[in-house]
């Protein structure tokens, strides 16, 4: 009981003093309402802004895909050449075609989202000047799309390297 009384004690000593000196209670302004606060920045830094957010999204997406596909390629590989030689299982096999699909998916799907990022660029006031470094990354996803779809898949990666630097050269030029 004792030793309640003196950390309590000790806990109000080291409250602020000032605090419980306050004599005049904190109130909301009842006064004229404030008008909302717009954005400090003009309307072409925010179009910059959010043309940079879009090309540092798709970087990180295609960053992480590539990341990725080194290690599902070589696993296709290695299947591949198991069933020219009659040594894989057919669920394994069948497992492997599957695996290919969603490849050859996620490339359409990366085209798809840089044609989309274009048509943005070329269509945005503030961002137009920044179009012609970003023209032809769809295209080089395209390139990417056609050569995952014979098969290529290590080839097609290379091709979204290209990409990823040619979007890394806008978001420089961005800033």
């Amino acid at each position: 009981m004792n030793r309640m009384v003196i950390l309590a004690f000790a806990f109000l000593l080291t409250l602020p003093l000032s605090g419980l000196a306050q004599t005049r209670p904190r109130t909301a302004s009842k006064r004229g309402t404030q008008p909302a606060k717009t954005s400090t920045l003009p309307a072409g830094a925010e179009a910059r802004t959010a043309g940079a957010t879009k090309v540092a999204d798709q970087i990180k997406n295609l960053s992480r895909f590539l990341y990725l596909l080194g290690g599902v390629a070589k696993g296709i590989e290695e299947l591949d050449t198991a069933a020219r030689s009659n040594q894989g299982s057919p669920a394994a096999l069948q497992q492997n075609e599957q695996n290919k699909a969603k490849v050859r998916a996620s490339f359409q799907d990366f085209r798809v989202g840089l044609d989309q990022l274009e048509i943005y660029f070329r269509a945005t006031p503030g961002l137009q000047g920044y179009y012609l470094k970003l023209a032809g990354s769809a295209a080089g996803a395209a390139a990417a799309e056609e050569q995952a779809a014979a098969g290529h898949f290590d080839q097609a990666g290379r091709s979204l390297l290209g990409v990823v630097n040619r979007l890394t050269d806008v978001l420089l030029v961005m800033r």
